[in-house]
């Protein structure tokens, strides 16, 4: 009989693709009312173990019980109906729906044939009250913070009666302030009697959140441990195998010429309406200026318009004193400008094609890999080889198509094919989403090395930790406009959260007072 003091316990869980193993012999047990953690690299394979818990995967071998029962999980619904439920990172949410047409999709309330809409959103107002989420079910998604819309995805696990809740990634996307709130939510629900299993990357929160937390490394358990007894160091090195250094030491600037200066820059969504409006900024060889805000502010648009993947409706762009705007993509890249892209699967890699193919993107048509006009795939391989080597790129072999390596390793092979052109101008969006801390660790290495080469970085980033360590300056953009330009070393998470919200430099000014 399985002990049933654990209200989820998965014992042996094994699920293979083929040869490889993805979760081999893992063991999970969460306690009724506690916060756990899973912790675990890249590639891990901490999400395959929650979709075989969600009933989105089978497991190859092995046993789940819940509340001492051995059962079969078998699909998506057979876990809802056993209360499991689970809060995605990337949120199931229909933009035109409001938040209780999402909510109760799938499950619609009725009599006789009919949605009772006005029961649901009364059913879900009691529910948004009982747990304190604030959320209006009249609200149209389409019209709600990104915050809000990950309380809508917990209010639909909740009235669907789930008592586990899986939490994949939560803040990935989030301001220190709605990250702050979503840890009082999570500790609320426990409260409450629900047991969370949060999936995250991020050990500070772990150790806001969490009550244990179990670490697996390349498929295997590697253990559990109560969080208040181990320090993030502790964490990190079960997680990557080996010791971390969180902040990476890096030397006073030393500033050269002004590489890219961009002026009053005007650029449109894909709607036609405005996105970025007005902005003026610069970055020197030998420095990383950092971009912080929430998604959504005009970020993406401003990338686009600095690599030429969209035109600017008026303003001006500099790369080393040419004029440069609505220039093509490769004219901007022969200026000597490398772009790591915010999302690596969509625009930086071709996933069908080998890793050789993808690192040769941006110089296949120049030698030594191109010759006449005519592919030297040998060379090409050699090309990919010493990358793969240079950047620590883990991979079985060259010929391995792109779409096969895990996040980390999609990720670098991205940096090593910008980095090696030596480009002047570096523009890194996300260099890190979703990456571990040994990989996080060895990409801010690279820039820093790059800056400290002379090279000018433009850093755009959500995560604040990762803004504060790498940048010399910081902007701070907020509805497509600059919100304020600040130092790290003088400013605080708490000032960067307000101006990424929307308040002027003058307003954090006087809260701090």
């Amino acid at each position: 009989m399985a002990n049933s003091e654990y209200v989820i316990e998965m014992r042996k869980i094994t699920k293979a693709f083929g040869a490889f193993k993805a979760n081999d012999q893992v063991d999970l047990q969460v306690r009724p009312g506690e916060i756990h953690a899973l912790l675990g690299e890249n590639g891990a394979g901490k999400s395959t173990l929650m979709n075989v818990l969600s009933g989105l995967l089978e497991p190859t071998s092995g046993q789940i019980y819940l509340n001492g029962k051995p059962v079969k999980i078998d699909s998506p619904n057979k876990a809802n109906s056993l209360g499991i439920g689970m809060v995605h990172q990337h949120f199931m949410l229909i933009d035109a729906f409001t938040v209780t047409e999402n909510i109760i999709l799938g499950s619609e309330p009725n009599r006789g044939g009919v949605i009772n809409i006005h029961q649901a959103e009364k059913d879900i107002q009691e529910l948004s009250d009982r747990y304190n989420l604030d959320v209006d079910p009249t609200a149209k998604v389409a019209d709600i913070s990104v915050g809000m819309q990950q309380r809508a995805e917990i209010l639909k696990t909740l009235y669907r009666g789930a008592n586990v809740l899986i939490f994949d990634e939560p803040t990935a996307v989030l301001t220190p302030q709605e990250i702050e709130e979503l840890i009082e939510i999570m500790k609320n629900l426990v409260k409450e009697g629900k047991s969370i299993i949060l999936i995250t990357h991020k050990l500070s929160e772990i150790r806001q959140a969490a009550d244990r937390c179990t670490v697996i490394r390349r498929g295997k358990t590697i253990g559990t441990v109560e969080v208040a007894g181990a320090s993030s160091e502790d964490l990190a090195t079960m997680m990557v195998g080996h010791s971390v250094t969180f902040k990476i030491p890096k030397q006073p600037a030393k500033l050269g010429p002004t590489t890219l200066q961009v002026k009053d820059l005007h650029v449109n969504e894909n709607r036609g309406i405005p996105a970025v409006k007005g902005v003026d900024f610069s970055v020197k060889s030998g420095e990383i200026l950092g971009i912080a805000g929430i998604d959504g502010n005009g970020q993406t648009e401003l990338i686009e318009a600095l690599t030429g993947l969209r035109k600017i409706v008026s303003g001006e762009i500099l790369i080393k004193n040419h004029e440069r705007a609505n220039a093509a993509p490769r004219k901007i890249t022969e200026t000597g400008v490398a772009h790591v892209p915010e999302d690596r699967q969509k625009y930086g890699l071709v996933l069908q094609l080998s890793l050789a193919e993808n690192l040769a993107l941006q110089t296949y048509y120049r030698a030594p890999i191109s010759e006449h006009g005519f592919l030297d795939y040998g060379k090409m391989r050699e090309h990919a080889k010493r990358l793969i080597k240079e950047y620590d790129i883990r991979t079985t072999n060259e010929q391995l198509r792109a779409g096969e390596l895990s996040g980390g390793n999609q990720q670098k092979a991205i940096i090593a094919r910008e980095l090696d052109r030596d480009a002047d101008l570096i523009i890194v969006a996300q260099p890190t989403r979703g990456l571990d801390v040994g990989a996080i660790e060895y990409i801010h290495r690279q820039l820093i090395a790059q800056r400290d080469a002379g090279k000018a970085v433009l850093l755009i980033s959500f995560e604040l930790d990762e803004i504060m360590n790498l940048s010399d300056r910081i902007i701070v953009l907020h509805d497509g406009k600059i919100a304020g330009e600040v130092r790290p070393e003088t400013t605080t998470e708490q000032e960067l959260g307000l101006l990424m919200a929307g308040q002027t430099q003058a307003e954090t000014a006087k809260e701090e007072i």
